[in-house]
C-alpha cells in the first residue's frame, strides 16, 4: 500500500500556528493565574505545580522512549499545559507522591494509551484529577486558608470551599441566607479570597487569560459563553423558584471551577468539538450537567465530571453536527 499523501485540489489555506506555538500561548495565558495562586498559597503552590509539570513531561519522554520508541515530541508543550492544568485542578497541601500518581493516569493512561496528542478522547488533566479524587478523597478535598506566601505546605490551616459550604448547610436544613454569611462575597471570590484549588481561586486571572486566548485567536468564545451562559440560565431558574435553596446565579460562575474548566480544560482541541454549533451544543451541556451535579448530585463541585462526560460525546457530534458545505447540491436524475 502506498505511503504517499493524496492531496486535493486547491484552494487551500495555509496557517502560522503550530502545535507548539498554540501550547505555548495557552501557557501565557494561565501565568496570570499561576501567579495569584503563589501569592495566595506561597511554597505549596510552587512545589505541586513544578511537581505536576516535571512528572507529565517526564513521564511523556519515558513512555515515547523506551515503550513507543518514537521520536520524542516533549518540545511540542502538550505534556506542560497537561502538568499545569491538573495542578490548578488540586489543593496546593497535596503531597508529592499523590500528584505524581496523577500525572502517571494523566500522561500515560489518558493520553499515550491512545496513541499521544491528538487521539485521547478524554481531557488528560482531568482524567488526573477524577482518579485522584476518587482514590485519595481526602487528600483532594483538604483546601488551605488563602494567607498569602507565608502560607505553609503541608500543615497549612485548613477550611471548606464556599460550595462545600453551602452543600453540606443545606443538607443539614440551613437557608441560602444563613449560609451566605459563612461564605466570602463576590467581590473576594472575583479577587481570589477563598480556599478551593490552585487555579479556581481568582476568577479576574482566569478572565485575563481568557481575553488574551482570543485576542490570540487561539480559542473561540463559542464554549466558554455557552458554558457560563447556560450556567447562569440554569441558575437564574432555580434560584427565582427558590431563593432560600437555590444560590444565586454569580455565586456558581464564581465559585469552583466553572471559569477554569470553561476557559482552559473544555476548549482542548482534542477533545471538543470542531464546529461552532457543535461548540455551542458541547458548552451549553456542560453548563446543564454542572449545576445538575452540584444541585442534586453527591459532589458540591461537578465541573470536571461534566467536561469528560461531554468528551465521550464529542465524536457523535463532529459526526453529525457539520457545516454546510460549500456549492450546490447536485440531484440525480
Amino acid at each position: 500500500m502506498s505511503n504517499l499523501l493524496n492531496v486535493s485540489l486547491s484552494p487551500h489555506t495555509h496557517g502560522k500556528e503550530t502545535t507548539r506555538k498554540l501550547m505555548f500561548g495557552v501557557v501565557i495565558a494561565l501565568l496570570p493565574a499561576l501567579f495569584t495562586s503563589i501569592y495566595y498559597f506561597g511554597i505549596g503552590a510552587i512545589i505541586v505545580t513544578a511537581t505536576s509539570i516535571i512528572s507529565c513531561v517526564l513521564f511523556e519522554y519515558l513512555i515515547q522512549r523506551f515503550i513507543f520508541k518514537k521520536p520524542i515530541s516533549i518540545t511540542d508543550g502538550s505534556a506542560l499545559v497537561t502538568g499545569l492544568l491538573l495542578a490548578f485542578n488540586v489543593p496546593s497541601n497535596i503531597p508529592v507522591f499523590i500528584i505524581v500518581i496523577g500525572s502517571f493516569i494523566s500522561i500515560a493512561v489518558a493520553k499515550m494509551t491512545f496513541g499521544g496528542l491528538g487521539n485521547n478522547p478524554f481531557n488528560p488533566a482531568l482524567v488526573g484529577r477524577v482518579f485522584m479524587l476518587i482514590s485519595f478523597p481526602r487528600q483532594m478535598t483538604t483546601w488551605p486558608i488563602p494567607a498569602g506566601l507565608s502560607t505553609k505546605y503541608i500543615d497549612a490551616v485548613t477550611g471548606a470551599t464556599p460550595l462545600a459550604i453551602i452543600k453540606e448547610g443545606l443538607k443539614n436544613g440551613e437557608s441560602i441566607s444563613q449560609l451566605m454569611t459563612q461564605i466570602p462575597t463576590p467581590v473576594q471570590m472575583f479577587l481570589g479570597k477563598m480556599g478551593g484549588s490552585l487555579g479556581e481561586v481568582a476568577a479576574i486571572a482566569l478572565l485575563i487569560g481568557f481575553v488574551y486566548l482570543l485576542v490570540k485567536k487561539i480559542i473561540t468564545w463559542h464554549i466558554p459563553v455557552s458554558v457560563i451562559g447556560s450556567m447562569a440560565i440554569f441558575t437564574t431558574i432555580l434560584w427565582l423558584i427558590n431563593p432560600e435553596k437555590n444560590a444565586d446565579p454569580m455565586f456558581h460562575i464564581l465559585a469552583g471551577g466553572v471559569l477554569l474548566g470553561a476557559i482552559f480544560m473544555a476548549t482542548d482541541y482534542v477533545t471538543s468539538p470542531m464546529n461552532p454549533k457543535a461548540m455551542i451544543i458541547y458548552g451549553c451541556g456542560i453548563g446543564i450537567l454542572t449545576v445538575i451535579i452540584r444541585v442534586w448530585g453527591a459532589y458540591p463541585e461537578g465541573v470536571s465530571f461534566a467536561i469528560l462526560l461531554m468528551n465521550a460525546f464529542v465524536p457523535l457530534m463532529n459526526a453529525y453536527i457539520k457545516p454546510k458545505r460549500f456549492g450546490e447540491e447536485v440531484k440525480n436524475g
